[in-house]
């Protein structure tokens, strides 16, 4: 029955034909493990992606000889397959019966392929506009996860990845901006097409932006899929994320006045200017604190208000904002961790900082803290010439 279907596509697709020999080789030889990489470029192909060739391909072909492949592959395969499904329960029912299938196996390991599955029922259920279902697959898939060890790269990706579109899907931007970093920890940024990447890096720098307690964008503006940015007519988030890393609000009201109709383009913008503003002078205080020696952070509350174009009651509802957490009653832990801890003195109109929150820090900044230490260094080396000559002295004494 597999031979037979094979035989007929190479002869109704000349376009593969030379894959479906290889295939048909592979399968009377019973080399499984070549047929399973023979397959995995298969699937890859712009000719196979057409239609429900891959939808038959399974069916035919694949099915026979299932259980005898890696059952991780196997769910891969069945998951490229769904996608050729035009109706969305079918899809489902299919991916059910798959993991039917993966449970009637003697195999030890098949939480890691029915997760995988169970991850694109969950796609599909959020691309039906079923949060509820999604919601209770990505519970119960975290339960798994957290379960297991030793899992595959690939299992790790794919329900982050499901999170982190759940998320944006209800606007959480926070909670995107973690899955999404996460998906981007287990996949290599090469596997990834130009198109993905660039939509991905968009939306990771507006989530980054507009997410509630995310004041680092040291960790984003070191991967590499911001890059994709560079270049194309959305460069304009990339400087924007460079202006509120270096809690530069010059840069960004210039960016604001530029990029206007862009902006303007951006709903979640727009709404959030106020809260866009706060955050950058946020940044802007702790720029502030970081580019002043430790032993002079006793800040007059003027020079706040000088860089951040706030009047002296708003500096300090900005410091008050910075030092407080916000805890859960319930819980009694907090929900935001303070960015900085200090006194202000109102007498004086100044305020005195002893902690900032660590951040990664981009290379300008990095320089900075090198002339800093080089400074540092060099009032050490001072100050030791100075105890080697009066310890002739000392010794005398």
């Amino acid at each position: 029955m597999a031979l037979q279907y094979v035989e007929a596509q190479r002869q109704a697709r000349p376009d593969l034909a030379d894959s479906y020999a290889d295939l048909a080789d592979l399968y009377q030889r019973k080399l499984w493990h070549q047929l399973t990489l023979k397959l995995d470029h298969f699937l890859q192909l712009p000719a196979a992606q057409t239609s429900d060739t891959i939808i038959h391909l399974y069916s035919n072909f694949i099915s026979d000889f299932e259980t005898k492949i890696n059952l991780l592959k196997l769910a891969h395969f069945a998951v490229i397959a769904s996608r050729q499904y035009p109706d969305k329960d079918a899809a489902i029912s299919f991916l059910e019966g798959v993991i039917a299938k993966l449970r009637e196996t003697r195999e030890r390991r098949i939480n890691e392929p029915i997760l995988y599955v169970k991850m694109q029922i969950a796609a599909i259920n959020l691309e039906k506009g079923d949060q509820k279902e999604c919601k209770k697959l990505l519970g119960e898939g975290k339960s798994t996860l957290d379960s297991m060890t030793d899992v595959d790269p690939t299992v790790h990706a794919s329900f982050y990845w499901i999170s982190s579109q759940y998320h944006k899907a209800r606007q959480e931007f926070a909670e995107f901006y973690k899955n999404a970093l996460l998906y981007l920890a287990y996949t290599t940024v090469e596997s990834l097409s130009e198109s993905f990447k660039l939509d991905l890096a968009f939306d990771l720098s507006l989530a980054a932006l507009l997410g509630d307690n995310i004041y680092n964008f040291g960790e984003l503006l070191a991967h590499p899929i911001i890059n994709s940015l560079i270049g194309t007519k959305v460069e304009w988030v990339y400087h924007m994320l460079q202006s509120f890393n270096t809690g530069n609000l010059a840069l960004y009201q210039e960016l604001c006045r530029v990029h206007n109709s862009a902006l303007s383009a951006q709903p979640a913008l727009v709404q959030n200017e106020r809260k866009l503003l706060e955050k950058i002078n946020i940044l802007c205080l702790m720029e502030i604190i970081f580019s002043r020696p430790s032993e002079d952070r006793t800040i007059p509350l003027s020079v706040i208000a000088e860089r951040t174009n706030l009047s002296i009651s708003d500096v300090e509802y900005l410091l008050m904002k910075s030092l407080s957490r916000i805890w859960n009653i319930n819980d009694f832990f907090p929900l935001q961790v303070h960015l900085i801890e200090g006194i202000i003195d109102e007498v004086d109109s100044t305020v005195h900082v002893s902690w900032v929150q660590p951040r990664v820090l981009g290379i300008p900044q990095v320089k900075a803290l090198r002339e800093r230490l080089d400074a540092w260094v060099g009032k050490v080396h001072t100050t030791l010439l100075s105890v080697e000559a009066e310890t002739p002295d000392l010794v005398a004494a």
